[in-house]
């Protein structure tokens, strides 16, 4: 969900005009317990005799979802509200191994679970580190000649280092924008200013549409319904 421009043209753009290049963080292990921000977190189960070691049995791991701030300051609302739509994602993957990850279920689409962790680890980078604070990276999985990579290039050998990219992605997020405010701005290439608010709602908005994928994904996978 991209309404300003084309959202990998804009990330390549504002990485071309950066002055230097920083290097990619390595991509974290699965084995932590929690990944938190302030007063938002929520627990990853650490692997157990069911959380196989291995690409091809690597199983997802048990997420908690943080719980619902119902009177709060506007800007700790919108915090945890994107970090429950972060963890829903992971939740619906929970308990999966990586075939069942990779797998496009539904014969007229091309979405799988895994393809939306990809996605989304893309989106994190781009919004949060890419636009708003302005670092010179690399876009995730995407490239000019295949834009649709990262929902289309999976490959289950390469499951449980996706999965973690997207954690420590979410969390890389989390720390750029620590000390702003959401009235705090940035500049699109095309000059177009927005606020980090912007980006918070753009982020819960692609979450919840991505969410509603997985749960159409989730129950062709294995028939799990629910929230």
């Amino acid at each position: 969900m991209q309404p300003h421009g084309t959202l990998a043209a804009a990330a390549a753009a504002a990485a071309a005009a950066a002055a230097a290049a920083a290097p990619a963080a390595p991509a974290a292990g699965v084995g932590s317990s929690r990944v938190e921000s302030g007063s938002s977190i929520f627990a990853l189960e650490r692997c157990s005799s069911a959380c196989h070691h291995g690409p091809m049995t690597w199983t997802a791991p048990e997420v908690s979802r943080p719980s619902d701030l119902l009177v709060a300051p506007e800007a700790d609302q919108l915090r945890r509200l994107l970090d429950w739509q972060r963890a829903t994602l992971l939740h619906k993957c929970a308990g999966l191994d990586a075939g069942q990850l990779a797998r496009a279920p539904l014969a007229f689409s091309n979405l799988s679970l895994l393809g939306l962790i990809r996605h989304l680890a893309k989106v994190e980078r781009v919004w949060f580190r890419t636009l708003f604070r302005g670092e010179s990276l690399d876009t995730l999985y995407s490239t000019p000649e295949w834009r649709d990579a990262d929902f289309e290039d999976v490959d289950p050998a390469s499951a449980q280092s996706d999965y973690a990219r997207l954690v420590e992605e979410t969390e890389l997020a989390r720390q750029a924008v620590a000390s702003a405010a959401m009235d705090d701005t940035f500049t699109f290439p095309d000059g177009d200013v927005a606020s980090l608010r912007y980006v918070h709602h753009q982020m819960v908005a692609e979450y919840a549409r991505h969410n509603g994928h997985a749960d159409l994904l989730r129950q062709a996978i294995d028939g799990a319904r629910g929230v």
